[in-house]
């Protein structure tokens, strides 16, 4: 067993962990510190996407009784609603996951782009946290359908590498009208299915990459952004309870030029 290898899939797996629900871009500190880790192989992009499934899952534990709530209350209109809108806040990324899944995959993971994509997207959100936001809807249960649609189509610019889908969701949660609340828990239940069916669909995807000798090193990074993301939802609702995105955005603005002037 490949030891190095190994604590690799460790050092991803706590990069995807904290960075997964934060508005900085998960897939884009992958790829680009699998780069620099060497890590760059053909299945390296499959394990990229399949870890993030842990770290989802670890929103799903933090989130456990919600959603247990939910399933054993789904003849209940606040429940049918909540499921509803987060099918139809699902819907906008399916098909477009579908239409251009391998292009992206095939001409947009590589450092340069998302170092792009990491300055615009920081630039962006000192846009929008510059408006005055006054929240109409303080809670998830209180979003329409329409709100998730408008929330779902923002989801979709996160097929860039680098943009980020929690600050796509976020983001376009605010603009829509949610608080930051409500914007950022409705983020963490929407990544749930999205990110379940981009994990599924990669993995058939890719199976004649992958073998058995894959197992250790993606069991090691899905273990473990699976407690890494754990730790880190809970620390980033309190932050946002009392704080704005502009901290998270010049992260990205100086993280992307740092990248850019490496790689370029």
């Amino acid at each position: 067993m490949d030891i190095l290898l190994l604590l690799k899939a460790f050092l991803l797996g706590v990069i995807e962990g904290l960075t997964e629900f934060l508005p900085v871009s998960s897939t884009g500190h992958l790829i680009i510190f699998g780069d620099l880790l060497g890590f760059s192989e053909d299945s390296a992009k499959t394990f990229e996407i399949f870890i993030q499934l842990g770290a989802v899952l670890g929103v799903a534990w933090f989130y456990h009784k919600r959603l247990w709530k939910v399933a054993s209350g789904i003849n209940q209109p606040q429940e049918r609603r909540f499921v509803i809108n987060i099918l139809i806040a699902f819907m906008p990324a399916v098909v477009l996951g579908l239409i251009f899944h391998s292009a992206i995959k095939t001409y947009l993971f590589n450092p340069i782009t998302v170092a792009m994509a990491l300055i615009v997207g920081g630039f962006l959100i000192l846009l929008i946290e510059r408006k005055v936001h006054t929240p109409r809807i303080q809670t998830i249960d209180e979003i329409t359908p329409l709100d998730a649609l408008k929330v779902g189509f923002a989801q979709t610019l996160a097929m860039f590498p680098g943009v980020s889908r929690s600050g796509a969701t976020i983001m376009g949660g605010l603009l829509c009208g949610l608080s930051r609340t409500a914007a950022t828990e409705f983020s963490f239940f929407l990544a749930m299915p999205t990110m379940f069916a981009a994990t599924v669909y990669d993995l058939y995807k890719s199976r004649d990459l992958l073998s058995a000798g894959d197992i250790p090193v993606f069991a090691v990074g899905f273990i473990t952004a699976f407690f890494t993301a754990l730790i880190v939802v809970k620390l980033f609702l309190a932050y946002v309870s009392n704080h704005n995105f502009t901290l998270f955005a010049w992260y990205r603005i100086i993280f992307g030029t740092l990248v850019l002037w490496y790689f370029w």
